[in-house]
């Protein structure tokens, strides 16, 4: 397996602790390395946990709606195909949550390096940072990069890689190029079967915006 970048390990420590750090910022620069690398970990490990838990639950819907329709004595043509939609669904629901739980794998690597690379920390914590600082701007571009939906319905990893990466692009000087290819990485990693094409679509959109006022 081809060695990840220090900044590539930041941006998966950024995003799995993003939802469960505390929103100031002053929090965030008074902590000690000890204390910091302590909180990425038990983010990442809750984020991780929540994602999976959340996944599975969808699947199991969804397999209880199809076997719901499979089962119906007035069921027809259009119940079983509606039937096997929602087991296509399911099945892609389990291979998400499949996919997310094969990530933990690299979790003895992730707290390693968090713990030995202080540029592994900084940058974890710079995106953090940015992000929350920047927040409000930062969903504005992802707005405007949205067709036909609202960034309030976006599922929550898809919303922090999103934030993270503009937060990038828009204010942190990573170029575009780099900033797209590494969300969509990740993506692949922690969104569902079509995920990295939607995020890989809306930051295009968001990289040839001008800037918001």
């Amino acid at each position: 397996m081809q060695k990840r970048k220090p900044q590539q390990i930041a941006r998966e420590l950024a995003l799995l602790s993003l939802s469960q750090l505390p929103v100031s910022t002053k929090k965030l620069e008074n902590l000690s390395d000890e204390q910091l690398v302590s909180k990425l970990v038990l983010g990442a490990v809750r984020t991780l946990t929540l994602e999976v838990q959340d996944t599975l639950n969808n699947a199991a819907g969804e397999l209880q709606r199809s076997n719901d329709k499979l089962l119906s004595s007035e069921t027809r043509a259009s119940d079983l195909n509606t039937a096997r939609a929602m087991l296509k669904e399911a099945i892609a629901h389990t291979q998400t949550a499949i996919n997310q739980l094969g990530s933990s794998v690299d979790f003895p690597e992730l707290i390693q390096l968090a713990n030995q690379d202080r540029e592994v920390r900084n940058y974890a914590k710079e995106i953090i940072i940015t992000v929350n600082e920047n927040r409000s701007m930062i969903d504005q571009y992802i707005a405007h990069g949205l067709v036909d939906w609202q960034v309030a319905r976006l599922a929550q990893i898809d919303r922090d890689i999103l934030q993270i990466a503009v937060a990038e692009m828009k204010f942190m000087n990573v170029p575009n190029s780099i900033a797209i290819n590494e969300a969509v990485e990740l993506s692949k990693r922690y969104s569902g079967e079509d995920g990295h094409r939607f995020i890989n679509g809306v930051l295009r959109r968001v990289s040839e915006q001008k800037q918001i006022a």
